[in-house]
């Protein structure tokens, strides 16, 4: 079925967090509110961080994935995931799988760089750069900005939670080491006749995730069952997916923005008052597609549990029964660990 087309998902000035005048305290405390209020209606929203990230630095960066991905298929198997931890490296058209099924895809999967590398340990590898003058360069610069953005989106969701200074603090040290990935997708349009997805329908598993993707419109849909996206749609176009009944809305690219969500960290942390959100890719348009998301995970080693702060916020049936606590470092490793070598994907 169609995706609704109006977009619903709010979009959030991050501004006064990236500014920290001290003189912007009442535009903080009203970000954070809305922040708080977009993961707890939606799970998906947009940033503006149009005063922090030139525009045109992305947009170059989504055209230096599309000359990688129009190289010839020799060239861009010199970074194979095989060559590596069956993690970082270069994944071919359809080698990911969700659900079972083939996403018509091809991507670069990139991860912190760790202490002692050894590719015969499940994502401990090295990242594999393409041969591309600026390439490394122009990404780990990215990078850089986006771990940026991850610290202050988390103290901005901790101001929205209502937590203390000594609670925020706490929860600091459990990302300030981000065990971070990066994808550069491309997505050559999907077949009429194809059994899958572009992307099959699939939730984060991390904390937080920061997508650029280039102008294509009704590319990226967000399941949503919330009044507003069900009062705009067509009846006939609600499906029943497990125990909710929604829509599936487009999240088009906005200029300035990065589409931002959370993942099931974030789920554990507030004991479910966040939900991490169902989304997939269908791009039907004749062009060639690539998008960059940024996954701005825990730390490796980080125990994530609920949140005093979230349990606080709760009614009494809701916290009868609490998360249970994960280390971050293995969930991911059951998550992703030699998924691409098993057939499987990293959405599986």
């Amino acid at each position: 079925m169609p995706p609704v087309s109006i977009n619903v998902l709010p979009i959030i000035d991050m501004t006064p967090f990236l500014n920290q005048d001290p003189s912007d305290a009442e535009l903080r405390a009203s970000t954070a509110a809305a922040l708080h209020n977009a993961c707890v209606e939606y799970g998906f929203f947009y940033l503006d961080i149009s005063t922090y990230v030139d525009p045109g630095i992305p947009a170059h960066l989504a055209e230096l994935g599309r000359e990688f991905f129009h190289l010839p298929q020799a060239e861009k198997d010199k970074i194979t995931l095989k060559n590596e931890d069956g993690a970082r490296g270069y994944a071919r058209l359809k080698e990911n799988v969700t659900n079972g099924k083939a996403d018509n895809h091809e991507g670069i999967d990139f991860y912190r760089p760790v202490e002692s590398p050894d590719r015969t340990r499940p994502l401990w590898g090295e990242n594999q750069w393409p041969a591309i003058d600026g390439f490394r360069e122009c990404y780990e610069e990215w990078v850089e900005k986006m771990k940026v953005l991850g610290m202050v989106v988390m103290e901005a969701m901790a101001q929205g939670l209502g937590m203390s200074h000594e609670e925020w603090s706490s929860l600091r040290t459990k990302v300030d080491d981000s065990f971070w990935s990066m994808r550069i997708i491309g997505y050559p349009p999907l077949p009429t006749d194809y059994d899958g997805f572009s992307c099959g329908a699939h939730k984060d598993y991390g904390c937080l995730t920061f997508l650029y993707a280039d102008p294509t419109p009704s590319a990226l849909q967000v399941f949503s069952s919330r009044p507003r996206a069900m009062a705009l749609a067509d009846p006939s176009l609600a499906v029943q997916l497990g125990s909710e009944k929604g829509v599936w809305i487009n999240a088009d690219p906005i200029p300035g923005c990065v589409v931002c969500n959370i993942g099931e960290m974030w789920e554990v942390w507030t004991n479910g008052l966040y939900r991490s959100t169902l989304h997939q890719v269908v791009h039907r348009s004749s062009n060639y597609r690539v998008s960059i998301p940024f996954f701005f995970e825990p730390n490796w080693d980080a125990e994530v549990r609920p949140l005093a702060a979230a349990l606080r916020l709760q009614k009494p049936e809701d916290k009868k029964e609490q998360r249970k606590s994960v280390v971050y470092g293995e969930f991911l490793l059951k998550k992703v660990g030699n998924n691409f070598a098993d057939g499987k994907g990293r959405y599986d």
